[in-house]
């Protein structure tokens, strides 16, 4: 069975589907971001089959990039000072492939197999590294480009502010420097999120993704020892973006993504309300496979069709904080709603 067959057996005729995200057109706000499945042709594949709308592919890491260099300079120099007899002991490096060689690779290989965008995501370090490898990245074919913005700020020597400038910095020479749709995904730990939101859009950012998942370490005491940990998502992570989305829809000139939480039709529904153009999944398709992307395009038109909507067009934003009755419910009064109905509630 094709795509295309799938994807007509599966969609509802009275309802339109169909979105935008990053100026690309798709056939339905539901996209696959950065993980496992995205990292295999066959899986990509299975995604595009079952209905996904575009892919996000997995980070390439400028960590990995110089960590490899290093080592690939070590066996370089194993036989610098030895018998020329024996250069033959001596690894051969003239085939060897490169993490970068084999992300760009990928990237061209998944723009061969699939029709639906591919959209490459870069995590770097220095300001240098970014440029060259987005540059790469739009050479090699990507459709769009999401910047991971994944940083601890641990240095007690640097402020919030310093952090914040080199970011909006770092949106502007990337956007500077390709032709292609920029994606910045961030975190939700800022002191002002809505103003470093519109900044990073000012300097350049087509879209914002919300939001990244913050990986805690955590410490093994029988061997003492920093362990590493993870966790997939649940529909709960779903309210903190669900909050920002709907507080930045209609006053950021930017596309908008929520990529945490999302495991079901009603988790898509209550994305597209809140303002979104796109909803993003990667734990449910971990837990599930790429075939709940149909399960999950199924539950959200038979929910829109339920409640009235025409056309994802239609219902996005509509519960965002610009069309309600009370704006301040997706601020301080939530908090005082919440406590005062849980105390309440014993009563």
């Amino acid at each position: 069975m094709t795509a295309e067959s799938t994807t007509e057996s599966t969609v509802l005729p009275d309802f339109d589907l169909t979105t935008t995200y990053l100026g690309l057109p798709l056939r339905s706000p539901l996209v696959a971001s950065s993980g496992p499945l995205t990292a295999r042709i066959d899986s990509l594949r299975a995604l595009e089959q079952a209905g996904i709308a575009a892919v996000v592919l997995p980070s390439l890491f400028e960590e990995q990039v110089e960590h490899e260099d290093m080592q690939a300079d070590r066996l370089g120099d194993l036989g610098a000072d030895s018998n020329p007899e024996a250069t033959s002991y001596f690894p051969d490096l003239r085939d060897y492939e490169s993490v970068v060689d084999r992300y760009l690779r990928h990237l061209e290989e998944a723009k061969d197999a699939l029709s639906i965008p591919v959209i490459a995501s870069l995590n770097g370090v220095t300001p240098g590294g970014w440029v060259r490898y987005a540059r790469l990245l739009e050479i090699a074919g990507a459709d769009a480009l999401e910047l991971n913005l994944y940083g601890v700020a641990a240095d007690i020597l640097v402020t919030g502010r310093e952090v914040e400038d080199e970011q909006v910095k770092l949106v502007a020479l990337i956007n500077e420097s390709i032709s292609i749709p920029l994606a910045v995904k961030i975190g939700p730990y800022y002191s002002a999120l809505g103003h470093q939101a519109a900044r990073i859009v000012e300097a350049g950012a087509d879209g914002l993704v919300l939001f990244n998942r913050f990986y805690q370490p955590d410490i093994d005491p029988q061997t003492r020892k920093v362990a590493s940990t993870l966790l997939l998502s649940s529909s709960s992570e779903l309210r903190l973006p669900l909050r920002w989305t709907a507080i930045l829809s209609g006053r950021v000139e930017a596309s908008l993504a929520i990529t945490t939480g999302v495991h079901t039709g009603a988790d898509a529904a209550r994305c597209l309300l809140a303002g979104a153009d796109v909803a993003m999944m990667t734990s449910a398709l971990l837990e599930n496979g790429p075939e709940h992307v149909a399960t999950v395009e199924r539950e959200l038109v038979a929910w829109a069709v339920e409640s009235g909507f025409e056309s994802v067009a239609q219902l996005r934003g509509s519960v965002s904080q610009r069309h309600i009755a009370d704006p301040s419910a997706f601020e301080r009064a939530n908090y005082l709603d919440t406590l005062t109905g849980f105390t309440n509630s014993f009563h």
